[in-house]
């Protein structure tokens, strides 16, 4: 069976413990692998601020999760979420070999890479 590229984001409820955090991304992860899927990269985005409230809540913790898995994983982990009361919004994309590209050139940090402040000589001497 032929896998696709995904990246999924979720953003859970700010009044979990560390804990219930760690368990409902294990969770979901798990739903992952054991659908054939595979996890090509996981970011804990940690406590961040909404643009706007959700549920009357101001922040929420994201999470990213980038895999490869079939088609037919979409609608079971977006059931999943849509079931946890601890998940306040997710979407869930899928990927084009140019979103692929960039995801990869972005963690290997080409992107943050610092820009010099220095000014040329030329720029000093306009």
């Amino acid at each position: 069976m032929e896998k696709n590229q995904y990246e999924s984001v979720i953003i859970l409820t700010p009044v979990l413990s560390e804990k219930q955090m760690d368990d409902a991304i294990a969770s979901f992860r798990q739903l992952i692998t054991e659908n054939n899927g595979e996890i090509v990269h996981e970011e804990n985005w940690g406590l961040t601020k909404l643009a706007y409230p959700i549920q009357k809540k101001v922040t929420g913790f994201y999470h990213i999760y980038e895999f490869s898995a079939p088609a037919d994983i979409v609608g079971k982990l977006e059931l999943a979420y849509r079931r946890d009361e601890q998940v306040m919004r997710y979407v869930t994309i899928r990927l084009d070999k140019h979103a692929v590209k960039y995801n990869e050139r972005r963690r290997k940090g080409e992107f943050n890479k610092p820009k010099s402040t220095e000014k040329t000589d030329k720029e000093l001497a306009s």
